[in-house]
Order: C-alpha cells, then sequence, then structure tokens
C-alpha cells in the first residue's frame, strides 16, 4: 500500500509539479527553511509550465536561478538535492572554491557542465536499462520458470508465476545459459583464429540463484541500447532539466574594502558569468546549451554580503532567498520528525545486532539543547552537530 501511494505522488508530481506537492514532499525529509522550499517549488513549477507552452515561446524562456544565503549545515544543500531526486533530473553539487579563472592552474568552470553530463548518462543509461528490462519482464520471467519447472501444466506455472512475482523463490537455484566464452587468440596464428571465431560456439551454462538470474538476464538484454542513443538523450535531459548546486559562493566573493586574490576569485565569478546566462559547452557526448539549466548558488556570507558580488552575477541569480539559523526545537524536529531521522536510523543499524534501541523523551530534548550550544559557544556548523 505504500508503495503504490508513492507511485501515485511520483506520477502527480511528473504531471504538474505542484508547488503545494512539492513542499509537502520536501516537508517530508526538510524540517523548516519554507521560503527555500517556495522557492524551489516555483522554480521547479515554472519548469514544468515552459515544456506546455509552444516551441518557439519556450526557447525565449530561462528559468530564475536562486541565490540561498544562510549559515552552514541549515539545509541548502538538502534542499536542492531532494528537489532534484523529486524530479529525477540531472543534479551536481560543486564548491565554487574549486575552481580558478581560465589560465590560473586548477579547474575551468567548465567542467562542472562536463562533469553534469556524466551524471545525465548515468541517469540515462540506468532509465532506459529499466525500460527495457520492464517490458521484456515477461520474457526473462518466462525463461526463469522453464529453468526452474521445465515443462508442467499450466496451473502449475502459473502457480509458481505468483511465487516467483513475491519473491520466494529468489534463492532457489537454477541453472541458465548465458553467454559463451570468446575464443582465445593464438600468439602467432591470425587465421586459426579467424576460422576458430567463424565456428559455432557451444553453449555455456551456469548454476546461480533466481535472483542473480533476473539480474544477469536484465544486463543481458540491455546491452544493445546504443551508446550514441543515451548520449543524446541525456545532453537533452541535461538542457532541459539538470540542476547545478554552486556551494560556497561567498569564498569567490570580497568586500569592496579587501580585496583577495585566492584563485582569482573575481575571475571564478566572471568565468561563470556566461555559464549562468547560458553558453553552449563542448563535451565529449555533445555540446551542451546551458541556457535552461537551473542554478543555485549558495552561501554563508559570514565576512561578505550578498551584494559583495559582482554585479552581473547578483543580476543572473535573481530569486534570493534566506535560511535561518537552528533553534532548540527545530533541533528537536531534525532528531524526531523527517522519514529516515537520525533517531530512526541508529535504532535500525543496531537491530541488525538485536539491540532494541529507545531514546527517552528528556534525552532527545537533551541532545537538541548540547547540539545548539555547542553550535553557540564552539562553532555553528547547524544540524550536522547531531550526528
Amino acid at each position: 500500500a505504500l508503495a503504490q501511494e508513492s507511485a501515485a505522488v511520483a506520477s502527480a508530481l511528473a504531471q504538474n509539479f505542484s508547488p503545494a506537492h512539492v513542499v509537502k514532499e520536501l516537508n517530508r525529509f526538510i524540517v523548516g527553511q519554507n521560503q527555500a522550499k517556495k522557492a524551489v517549488a516555483v522554480a521547479l513549477r515554472n519548469r514544468w509550465r515552459r515544456q506546455q507552452l509552444p516551441e518557439d515561446m519556450r526557447e525565449e524562456i530561462s528559468p530564475k536561478n536562486i541565490l540561498m544565503v544562510g549559515p552552514t549545515g541549515v539545509g541548502k544543500t538538502e534542499v536542492a538535492r531532494r528537489l532534484a531526486k523529486l524530479c529525477e533530473a540531472p543534479f551536481i553539487k560543486v564548491e565554487a572554491t574549486k575552481f580558478t579563472e581560465v589560465g590560473f592552474h586548477g579547474r575551468d568552470v567548465d567542467q562542472i557542465i562536463k562533469d553534469l553530463v556524466a551524471v545525465g548518462i548515468s541517469d540515462t543509461k540506468r532509465k532506459m536499462k529499466e525500460e527495457e528490462s520492464a517490458e521484456k519482464m515477461h520474457f526473462i520471467e518466462g525463461r526463469i520458470l522453464d529453468a526452474l519447472i521445465g515443462k508442467v501444466s499450466d496451473i502449475c506455472r502459473e502457480h509458481f508465476a505468483e511465487l516467483l512475482a513475491l519473491g520466494a523463490l529468489d534463492n532457489a537455484t537454477i541453472r541458465i545459459e548465458v553467454k559463451p566464452l570468446p575464443p582465445k587468440q593464438p600468439k602467432h596464428n591470425i587465421g586459426a583464429f579467424i576460422i576458430q571465431s567463424t565456428k559455432p560456439r557451444t553453449p555455456r551454462f551456469k548454476y546461480m540463484t533466481v535472483k542473480e538470474a533476473i539480474e544477469y538476464m536484465k544486463n543481458e538484454d540491455s546491452e544493445h541500447i546504443s551508446s550514441e542513443d543515451i548520449a543524446v538523450q541525456a545532453v537533452k535531459s541535461v538542457e532541459q532539466n539538470g540542476i547545478v548546486f554552486i556551494d560556497e559562493i561567498d569564498k569567490v566573493c570580497s568586500t569592496k574594502e579587501r580585496k583577495t586574490f585566492e584563485g582569482a576569485s573575481e575571475g571564478v565569478q566572471r568565468d561563470l558569468l556566461p555559464l549562468i546566462e547560458g553558453t553552449v559547452i563542448n563535451t565529449k557526448h555533445g555540446d551542451v546549451d546551458t541556457s535552461k539549466i537551473l542554478f543555485i548558488a549558495s552561501g554563508a556570507f559570514y565576512a561578505t554580503k550578498p551584494n559583495d558580488l559582482l554585479p552581473e552575477l547578483q543580476g543572473r541569480l535573481p530569486v534570493r532567498v534566506t535560511l535561518e539559523g537552528l533553534c532548540e526545537k527545530e533541533m528537536h524536529q531534525i532528531l524526531t520528525e523527517p522519514e529516515c531521522n537520525l533517531l530512526l536510523q541508529q535504532k535500525e543499524l543496531l537491530k541488525c545486532d538485536g539491540i532494541n534501541l529507545t531514546f527517552d523523551t528528556d534525552a532527545v530534548t537533551e541532545i537538541a539543547k548540547l547540539a545548539v550550544d555547542l553550535n553557540r559557544t564552539v562553532e555553528n556548523i547547524g544540524a550536522r552537530r547531531l550526528h
């Protein structure tokens, strides 16, 4: 029932990406920060709206990129990461301090898009494999049943098919035909190798569990997917749905009174300008237009202010949201409310060793209070203090 409910929610989001639905889904994992949640939810909704428009109008509309301002450990990265996971978009997080101005020793900002394409290739390959395996699952089940029970009555076969669908036969061992090994190439006699290659290969069989056999057949059936098709779809997915999260953007800017050279920081900002505004980056998988990619930049801005960024860069990050620091109440909520919260994680981990762990209410309150006190007196690292 839970799986059906999750599938229904995912289907509804895929159809319209309603901001209310997006915020509701983000609330399952993130405490507070409603302003940031609403900003990314609206950005996602606008992306869906743009895709509904005629092509000539669609090309004229670009996403409104976001600048998140707030102390470390309050959920800036998590909001962006959960958003990308929610809409199954290619996502990459980078740190602005890892890049240098073109011509200096270090990474160029173009590498951001190249890495995003690599993520898109991986995601696209996985999705295409899942689609292929879903279509051929009936054929795979037939092969498994043939190896497991052979020729039997239809009633018996249906019974075993139900058991297979339920996973009751996953650990059963079967013998299936696998790919024959390629012929060994002689060191000196190439002619003999060619003749040997043309001969029909002897069928090869292998024993494995039903679960392993299903995975093997899925991978076997998906090997024929063209790398070129994967690359084309991945580039399109990156261009239309990609999300780039640039962290520590405050570290590459400085106040007017205190200019720093570290990594030619102002040069990094200038290199980011065309990337965020929209340019074409050449990758080994093809050219990528960055004009429709959603960029989310973030920074704590302890020593600087958002206004210390280059004016041109500020203009390319028009949506600015502020994330507040975490109080004791919110620390307590982080420990107890999100799905797979920290307390639940510890309980499940120790349950593997047969230990039944429980937390008293007073103990949870004290953990939250201690985390806030340490953040105040030592160094403020936000919710990471709870770990």
